[in-house]
């Protein structure tokens, strides 16, 4: 389809992500078509990791799965479009054009299904935590160490490593990075502004 096209010159298809990686690496395309099921490494960690090696590489994420994770995930991977395999080969060279150029591109059903996801109520992250747990998440992904929580929110030391272990164990996370990984994932800790 791609290749039956003049404006459109193909470089290469990968079988999986780190092959993806290796050929983005060798032909530097301006768009790169991501699968996010792929052997070896995910196209989200694909997209993730070519974007970090080629920050004006643009990607869109084409794939049959549609679910919110694997939307939002691909997003904050750095997908500037997100299409459905089903697509009818013009909506996929109109996404090749508009993303090449900048814009952001995303099928009518996922266009959809993101401002009703948008449009209703925020829901909470991590419901599996009390909020005094969901707290400390919080300052925990601000960079706080477990003494500091407890002279801010007036708790025993003990205490405060209890809420941790125990936020450690509803995240299934193994430790401190990982858990401040999870929560800057969900909008948790410092935002760009604040670090200004």
């Amino acid at each position: 389809m791609l290749e039956n096209r003049g404006d459109i010159a193909v470089v290469g298809e990968a079988a999986n992500g780190v092959e993806a990686l290796e050929l983005a690496a060798e032909h530097r395309p301006d768009v790169v078509l991501m699968d996010l099921r792929m052997p070896e490494l995910n196209g989200i960690e694909a997209t993730r990791q070519l974007l970090a090696q080629q920050p004006d590489a643009r990607v869109i994420v084409l794939t049959m799965f549609e679910d919110d994770d694997s939307v939002f995930a691909a997003m904050r991977a750095g997908a500037r479009g997100y299409l459905l395999k089903g697509a009818e080969g013009e909506d996929i060279l109109r996404a090749v054009h508009s993303v090449g150029n900048g814009d952001a591109i995303f099928g009518p059903g996922i266009a959809t299904r993101m401002i009703e996801f948008f449009a209703t109520a925020p829901r909470s992250a991590f419901p599996e935590l009390t909020d005094r747990e969901r707290e400390i998440l919080e300052l925990i992904a601000e960079g706080k160490t477990n003494m500091q929580i407890a002279e801010r929110l007036v708790l025993s030391l003990k205490t405060v490593r209890n809420h941790v272990s125990n936020i450690f164990n509803k995240l299934q996370v193994p430790d401190r990075a990982a858990a401040i990984a999870k929560a800057r994932e969900a909008g948790l800790g410092p935002t760009p502004l604040d670090q200004t």
